[in-house]
């Protein structure tokens, strides 16, 4: 799954990732703009899914993801692999893995690499 948590408008990114995985033979949900933490983690329960990628170009990065953790654990649903994308400082990464952040792809990232992480590293093989 691959959302845009938050107020921020561009969507270019994780719209490329979303395609690149499908096209790698997942199935992929996108959920578009301006997603709640809270709307996010309803979808990724109730389609089960393996990983749920967040693309944050607002600045918001470490509330948005800690929130979605947040209530993925209230949910009973942490074994989902939160992985992350957008304009995120160097300096943050070491604290969203702390979080529980799986990985943090940085503008720069090829779409091959996301595609063979999320495949290696998803809850159940993705892609099956």
């Amino acid at each position: 799954m691959v959302a845009k948590p938050g107020l921020d408008g561009h969507d270019r990114g994780a719209k490329v990732v979303a395609r690149a995985l499908r096209d790698a033979g997942m199935e992929v949900i996108y959920t578009g703009l301006h997603q709640t933490p809270e709307q996010i983690v309803e979808t990724a329960v109730q389609e089960d899914a393996d990983a749920v990628g967040l693309s944050v170009l607002s600045g918001a990065h470490m509330t948005l993801f800690r929130r979605v953790l947040d209530l993925l654990a209230e949910r009973g649903a942490s074994d989902i692999v939160v992985f992350g994308g957008g304009i995120i400082p160097d300096a943050d990464i070491p604290e969203l893995a702390q979080l529980g952040v799986a990985k943090v792809f940085t503008p720069g990232a090829s779409t091959e690499s996301i595609v063979q992480w999320v495949r290696a590293n998803g809850r159940r093989t993705v892609g099956s």
